[in-house]
């Protein structure tokens, strides 16, 4: 080897150096340089692994492999017989000013409040859902190019109502028409204590999500090993009812209600883990 020294400049004293190491003859490879790489037959071969092995072990306690798991939605529902109705009634009003349509509309609603007392409706079952005052305008000149003329007031007060006593409600629906009230815009039918109802159609959900598990791991040769997560959705189904028009009061009969039955269907999301069987 031949060694090329090529002055720099000096710096504080000290002179630099570049070296440049260049090979000379054609001879063979000294000991020092690296020897071929050997044939790409001679590399070991990586051990196989094989179609059906079991999964590496994990130190997490959580750990399972995609393959071996198996999602069920199901849907549990049961149904019951309600036992109170929520009812959204209420008064309107109109007159050619806004104070006189407040008056007559507070007028109508006290009446409201006292036919709700007398049947029996406590106070903390009674709720403002909604309070309005709205102007009324005459559009028929419109055409002509002139501007709406204001010829009075609409107030509105709506009230939503829980009746306990399911059995007089068509008495208490014509006695709140006989007091004033005179808008209908709903009557829905619930439990008042809906936990045992849910926590039923819970059971029932899971108990067809792990039927359902073990129908799926026995037709594909697993076992249902564990519970891996668990969701749920749902919640209070409405059952249709039918209703009948409120009668006048003349009529003898208080308005038929039909309360038919509420449904209460929940559904679980629910990952089981799958195991071969020993």
């Amino acid at each position: 080897m031949s060694v090329l020294t090529k002055p720099r400049a000096a710096l504080g004293g000290i002179s630099f150096a570049l070296l440049t190491l260049t090979a000379c003859g054609s001879g063979a490879p000294s000991n020092s340089e690296t020897p071929p790489a050997m044939p790409i037959e001679t590399m070991a071969a990586a051990p196989a692994i094989p179609v059906n092995a079991d999964p590496l072990p994990s130190a997490h306690p959580n750990s399972i492999q995609p393959e071996t798991t198996l999602a069920i939605s199901a849907e549990g529902k049961v149904m019951r017989s309600p036992d109170i109705a929520f009812i959204s009634t209420g008064v309107q009003s109109e007159a050619e000013t806004a104070a006189t349509a407040m008056a007559d509309n507070s007028t109508a609603m006290n009446g409201v409040f006292r036919a709700l007392e007398a049947a029996n409706v406590d106070k903390i079952d009674m709720q403002t859902s909604n309070l309005s005052l709205q102007p009324r305008y005459d559009y028929a000149n419109r055409q002509n190019g002139a501007p709406p003329r204001l010829v009075g007031y609409t107030a509105s007060n709506q009230l939503t109502v829980k009746v306990r006593d399911l059995d007089n409600l068509g008495e208490t629906l014509d006695a709140l028409v006989a007091a004033g009230g005179n808008t209908f815009s709903g009557l829905r039918f619930a439990l008042n204590d809906d936990r045992a109802a849910k926590n039923e159609a819970r059971t029932i959900a899971m108990r067809e999500a792990q039927a359902r598990a073990d129908l799926y791991a026995r037709a594909s040769g697993y076992n249902v090993a564990r519970v891996v997560t668990i969701s749920e959705s749902g919640g209070f189904t409405p059952q249709p009812m039918q209703m009948a028009r409120m009668s006048g009061l003349a009529a003898a009969d208080s308005t038929p209600i039909a309360s038919g039955e509420v449904g209460y269907a929940v559904t679980v999301h629910v990952t089981f883990e799958l195991r071969k069987p020993e």
